[in-house]
């Protein structure tokens, strides 16, 4: 292990008592985050304080809080989340194919501006990457959290919820379609002039088996002024189809193609 200087452990002590997230400050002093959290352990050990973890939920200690980047994160969660909420193993995750570099980035740093203290990791799977953040707080963020899967329980947001989607619709309508939709590109062929021409126009989908959720999102849609339909299908799932131009601009410039 290296060792540090004794005034390096005072000063990064000094910072966890400031309440300076340990992610910080390992960036500050270039010390790992586990030595910072075993010196933490030490002070307490010696001094005799009971341990209790240290967390930054913003419903359990009210503070200010990035309420866009939160918008956005709820709307992956209700798209293609999870939480993991039993003893020993409490944990936000979201998952991406590795095709989308920049979706990752996206969803590690909206977590960041919600809840910075747990950190966030990335577990590499087949062909996916799932992005994690460890407290066992989400659950004070998404009490939509509950057993079973989301399609076979009530999905209501509350009103503290209800009031950051109406300031952020657009962050939400994001993260719904980063999370659970897409946006592609369709082609007809048309005469003109005896010449058969391609023509090509773009669309936006999200797909979900919660009626709650597609609901969640085309009322979302509505209080933004895009015109959606939905899609006969045969299936459980429910798709949601943006087709209009107009519509399409407004996906386009505010939304945009997963990257």
């Amino acid at each position: 292990m290296e060792q540090h200087a004794p005034e390096v452990r005072s000063t990064a002590l000094g910072m966890v008592r400031q309440g300076i997230p340990y992610r910080e400050i390992s960036e500050r002093l270039g010390v790992p985050r586990g030595t910072i959290g075993w010196w933490r352990h030490e002070e307490r050990r010696a001094a005799g304080t009971p341990f209790f973890r240290e967390h930054d939920c913003p419903r359990c200690r009210p503070r200010a809080f990035d309420r866009a980047a939160y918008s956005y994160l709820l709307g992956l969660y209700l798209g293609d989340g999870h939480i993991v909420c039993k003893p020993g193993q409490q944990h936000l995750s979201i998952f991406y194919s590795d095709e989308w570099p920049g979706l990752i980035a996206a969803a590690e740093e909206a977590i960041r501006r919600v809840m910075p203290l747990p950190g966030v990791h990335r577990r590499q799977k087949e062909g996916c990457t799932e992005v994690k953040s460890y407290s066992g707080h989400w659950p004070c963020l998404f009490p939509q959290h509950g057993p079973g899967r989301k399609h076979e329980r009530p999905i209501v947001l509350a009103p503290w919820q209800r009031e950051i989607v109406d300031e952020h619709g657009w962050a939400f309508v994001r993260g719904l379609v980063h999370s659970d939709g897409c946006r592609v590109v369709n082609w007809t062929t048309r005469l003109v002039g005896g010449q058969r021409k391609r023509y090509e126009y773009p669309r936006y989908f999200f797909t979900n088996t919660s009626a709650d959720i597609i609901g969640l999102c085309t009322a979302a849609l509505d209080a933004l002024g895009v015109s959606w339909t939905h899609l006969r299908q045969s299936r459980a799932a429910q798709t949601v189809s943006v087709a209009r131009r107009d519509s399409v601009a407004l996906m386009d410039r505010h939304v945009g193609p997963k990257s």
